[in-house]
Order: C-alpha cells, then sequence, then structure tokens
C-alpha cells in the first residue's frame, strides 16, 4: 500500500504492526527533517501516529503543552497532536449523569463555580436550567433532548425540545364539562402510573392534589393503598389530621408519624444530595418524609404539579389583579403614580403580601415580568446587589436573573397573564425547584416518585382552562377542588393551603446558632470564597437575630451555600472563581 503512493512520500517509510492493526507512512520531509519519521510513539509510549498535514500553530500548541508537563522527543509539529491527545482527549467525548456529582466523579476536577449561576440562586433559591452552578455543566430544560452528532459533525452537541408546552387557550367548556373531563383525565394518569412490581403507595400530606390522587388510586386497585404521611409537633404546620380523614375514607393502610426535623442533622445530606445550592427549606420535611414511605414502599405516588397545573399558588391571583389594574393605566403613568409610592412605603417582608403595599406598589410601576419577578425572588434586586461582592459583580458583566424568566414570558404563545404566569413557572420553578426538591430527597433514601398531576396531556388541558374555572375569587386550583369535592371529605377542598414547610424564622433564632455563627466568621468558607460582601452578611444575620427582619429565606440560602462549598472538592472551585473576579 505504502509503495503504490511513493510519490507522495519519497524521503522514507514506515509502519507499525500489531496485532489487528497496520499502519504505514511515506514521508515529505518538510519540518524536523531528521527525527520526524512515522508511524510516530509518543514520549509515554501508549499512543502511534500516521498524519498527513501540516499544524501551522504547533510551537505555540508545543509551549502551552510544555508548560503542562507533556514531554516532546522531537521537533516535528506531528508530535504535538499526540502530546494534545493526551492533554484534551478527541473532542467526541460526552459526560453526562442523573445527578451533579456523579459528572463530577467522572471529570476528575472541579470547574470553577460559574458567577451568573450564582447571582440565579440568590434571585430564585436554586439554579435555573440550563445552567449548573460550575462552568461547562449544563442541564438539559424540561421537555429536551441532547443530541450527540456523528460523522462528519462528530462532538457537535445540540439541545432540542421533543414536547412543548402551549400556553394558548383550550377549547371552551361548561363547568359540568370541564369537572367531568378533569376526573377522567386524572383517573387515566393516576391508573398508570399504578404499574409496578413493587411495593407502591403514596404521599398523604392532607392537601387537596395527594388527597385526590390516594382517592382515585383507592378506587382503582382491589387491596387498600399503602399511604404516609409525616406530621410535626407545631400545629401551624401540622396537616395530618387532614391526612387521616382521607386515610379512614379509603381504608388505606396509613402510616403516620410525627418528628422534629434536626435541621442541624440534615443540612450537609441535603448539600451532598443536591449537588449544587439549592435553598428550598421544605427540602428538609421532602427528605424525612421519603425516608419513612421508603420503610414501606419503594415507589410513592405523590400530588407535585397540582399547584402548577391549576393555578394554586396565592401568588396567581395577586399577579392577575396587578395585571388588570396595570391594562387600565399606560406604563408611563404607573411609573409616575406607583414609584414614588413605592419609595415612600416601608419594606414589610414579614407580612402577609396583601398588606405589603410597598411590594404592590413596586409590582405596578413595572412591567409584567419585573412584576411576576419581584413576587417569586429570594432577595429584591436592591438587597442581591448588596449581597455579592464587587468583585463578583464586575465579573457578572451586566447579567440580570430576571433575564431567566423574561426569556419564557416572551416565548409564551399567549397574551393571557396567568397562562403567562403557569408556563413560565412550569419552564423554571416546576422544573428547577420543585421536581428537583423530590426527586433528590427521595432518591437519596432509594425512593422512586410519579406524579400524576403531571401527565402531559393533562397539564396541556389544564394550562389551557378558562381564568374562570381556575381563580374563584381569591380560591385557586378552583376546577380541581369541584371535581374532586365528591371524592374528599368536605373539610379539605376549601381549606387555607398551608404547605409542606417548617418553622425556619424561629429556628435561625434558636437552635441553628452555630450555623449563623459559621457563615459571618472572618475565617470562615463564605469569607474565603470572595463571591459576598461579609459586612452584609453580618447585618442580615443581626438584624434576624433581633427580630427587626424575618431574613430567614436569605440566612437559609446562605446556610446552604456555605454547606455546598464544604464539600472536599467544591473548595478549588471557589478559589478559581474568586481569583478570575
Amino acid at each position: 500500500m505504502t509503495s503504490a503512493m511513493v510519490h507522495r512520500g519519497p524521503d522514507g517509510d514506515g509502519a507499525y504492526l500489531e496485532p489487528g492493526i497496520g499502519l504505514g507512512h511515506r514521508r515529505l520531509a518538510i519540518i524536523d527533517l531528521h527525527t520526524g519519521h512515522q508511524p510516530m510513539a509518543d514520549a509515554q509510549q501508549q499512543l502511534q501516529i500516521v498524519y498527513n498535514g501540516e499544524v501551522y500553530n504547533y510551537r505555540e500548541l508545543r509551549k502551552e503543552l510544555e508548560s503542562k508537563s507533556h514531554p516532546f522527543l522531537t521537533q516535528s509539529d506531528t508530535e504535538a497532536i499526540l502530546q494534545s491527545y493526551h492533554a484534551w482527549g478527541d473532542d467526541g467525548w460526552l459526560l453526562f449523569g442523573s445527578e451533579i456529582n456523579a459528572v463530577l466523579a467522572g471529570l476528575g476536577m472541579t470547574p470553577p463555580i460559574w458567577p451568573d449561576a450564582v447571582a440565579d440562586y440568590f434571585a430564585y433559591g436554586y439554579v435555573p436550567d440550563p445552567k449548573s452552578i460550575f462552568e461547562g455543566i449544563f442541564k438539559l430544560e424540561p421537555g429536551h433532548k441532547l443530541v450527540a452528532e456523528h460523522g462528519m459533525d462528530r462532538g457537535k452537541l445540540r439541545s432540542e425540545a421533543y414536547w412543548r408546552l402551549s400556553a394558548a387557550a383550550g377549547p371552551a367548556l361548561s363547568v359540568d364539562d370541564a369537572k367531568a373531563e378533569l376526573l377522567e383525565r386524572f383517573s387515566h394518569a393516576v391508573r398508570a402510573r399504578m404499574v409496578s412490581d413493587v411495593p407502591l403507595g403514596a404521599f398523604l400530606s392532607g392537601g387537596v392534589d395527594s388527597s385526590g390522587v390516594v382517592a382515585l388510586m383507592a378506587q382503582a386497585s382491589d387491596t387498600p393503598v399503602r399511604t404516609c404521611a409525616m406530621g410535626f409537633p407545631d400545629p401551624k404546620y401540622d396537616e395530618t389530621a387532614y391526612a387521616q380523614m382521607v386515610a379512614d375514607r379509603y381504608g388505606t393502610d396509613h402510616y403516620r408519624e410525627v418528628v422534629e426535623v434536626e435541621a442541624v442533622d440534615l443540612v450537609e445530606r441535603l448539600a451532598l444530595a443536591y449537588g449544587e445550592p439549592f435553598a428550598d427549606e421544605s427540602a428538609l420535611p421532602t427528605y424525612r418524609v421519603s425516608k419513612l414511605a421508603r420503610s414501606r414502599v419503594t415507589v410513592a405516588l405523590s400530588g407535585d404539579g397540582g399547584d402548577e397545573a391549576f393555578v394554586g399558588y396565592r401568588r396567581y391571583p395577586f399577579h392577575m389583579r396587578e395585571e388588570a389594574v396595570k391594562a387600565k393605566l399606560p406604563a408611563g403613568l404607573r411609573r409616575l403614580i406607583f414609584g414614588p409610592l413605592a419609595a415612600l412605603y416601608p419594606r414589610a417582608a414579614w407580612a402577609p403580601r396583601m398588606f405589603r403595599a410597598k411590594a404592590t406598589f413596586e409590582a405596578l410601576a413595572t412591567d409584567r415580568v419585573a412584576g411576576y419577578f419581584r413576587a417569586i425572588t429570594v432577595l429584591p434586586d436592591s438587597m442581591r446587589r448588596q449581597l455579592i461582592s464587587g468583585d463578583l459583580m464586575d465579573s457578572l458583566g451586566g447579567y440580570d436573573p430576571i433575564s431567566v424568566i423574561r426569556r419564557f414570558a416572551e416565548e409564551a404563545d399567549t397574551d393571557n397573564p396567568l397562562r403567562t404566569a403557569q408556563y413560565v413557572d412550569m419552564k423554571t420553578w416546576l422544573a428547577g425547584q420543585m421536581l428537583v426538591k423530590v426527586d433528590r430527597a427521595a432518591m437519596a433514601n432509594s425512593l422512586e416518585v410519579r406524579p400524576p398531576l403531571l401527565e402531559p396531556s393533562l397539564v396541556q388541558w389544564a394550562v389551557g382552562l378558562p381564568d374562570r374555572l381556575k381563580v374563584n375569587g381569591f380560591e385557586g386550583k378552583w376546577i380541581l377542588k369541584q371535581g374532586l369535592e365528591p371524592l374528599l371529605p368536605r373539610e379539605l377542598p376549601y381549606r387555607t393551603k398551608q404547605g409542606f414547610s417548617m418553622p425556619l424564622a424561629g429556628w435561625l433564632r434558636g437552635g441553628l446558632d452555630d450555623q449563623i455563627e459559621a457563615l459571618v466568621a472572618a475565617n470562615g468558607r463564605l469569607s474565603a470564597s470572595g463571591l459576598f460582601d461579609m459586612g452584609f452578611v453580618r447585618k442580615l444575620a443581626s438584624d434576624h437575630r433581633s427580630s427587626m427582619a424575618d431574613n430567614s429565606k436569605v440566612l437559609w440560602a446562605l446556610i446552604m451555600f456555605d454547606a455546598f462549598l464544604a464539600k472536599p472538592w467544591i473548595g478549588a472551585a471557589a478559589d478559581q472563581t474568586a481569583a478570575a473576579a
């Protein structure tokens, strides 16, 4: 074969032969006339190459590679390829995993912390898709697949949607037709998720979503449904009495346990389970109830997704009313009226939203996206700018976390304020916080969780419903409650929503003193990271302890960030980020 093309290389020939492979070469000497023979072995005697071509920047490559301790035996441009392969591989590898920890383990190193992701975290309480906390590690967005190209495009990656939620209005329905269709769709989704060869049960919180799931499971099962509920000593946070009503009505095999969740014991476990900062304090009880469920079942159905699909959060009706006011006044006039009023009123983050005039005036003075951002952010823009260090602010280069939800608000195929908010939440809050919270907490206990209310066809149908079937006054999830009313105890559907939360503010003034001290310490991890203004961190802690303000949300976010930094492979990444900033 090489003799047949001696004209291409009259200056020499060579061959490398091993079982299953043969490499042959004819040389036309251009560079390194005396030692550039091929096939060429690397200094480590691990690679062989035959090569036809020129590397025009091989001198620059050689200098960079030698600085990384890659040895050279020749002056040939060919050897630059061999040592580049040692250093960087071929561009065609893809490292992926269900959790960041698996990717870090495969990577064998820790990338720098991504400054934009730090800003996102203190805006939303989590790092929204497709970012992760680390530069160069990405998450798949909801409804997307990642395609690795073959052939000529090998090594190229692209993310593309395989399913898209539409925020457009659905067909007009009467109340009775909507109730009937709801039960049909919901029942189908529940039955489909009951297929299992291992013990299966359900979380039963006492809320309308999980209670509806259990009611429909009981109708579809020949044996008692296994249910579990976790209660708390403080009655303000305990819903087990409502869960017991549902369990009694359907004769479930019910297990209830009242626990005092020790946040101190779980902070490190949660940091490991989530792999990046995660500030939702309800991850604590979610972890505990998952552990409780796993003692009896391997698969559990949940009520997750009901609030987003059927409009259960209190912020939705407030957002609708704010947008109704905005529609009647030009933007310039709103800024002129409500901007000064917002500046005059003191901030009252501790009060229910209807009494927080400052927050309402601020929302009315802005556009739709900015108003909604104010309703969901962990930390207002002004406080977030005080929290992060000047160096980190500089490294952001003007990046603003509001761009995360603005992108999806503009993408939504509707002008309807409520459906736009639902679309944004489905793409961000639900995918990045609520489902991640449950998945990581459950899988940390080897429990699989299945949410029937997130059956794609059911979600699409629910989002397209007219506003009047979702919200009645300030009552959210109206059609869901109407449809499930015959299946549930009468006290349950319309009671005040409690949520799965914890007495965080009190903890941070008592049982979590050590964590607060670690945050503000001059030699602590937050201080060493260079990412924060430590004077402002100390003020947040001091104002909270003295009850001058309820800073529990941001302090918990800082505690979880601090726990993330404590993981052994994180310190170097924080140092790299601070140095770059």
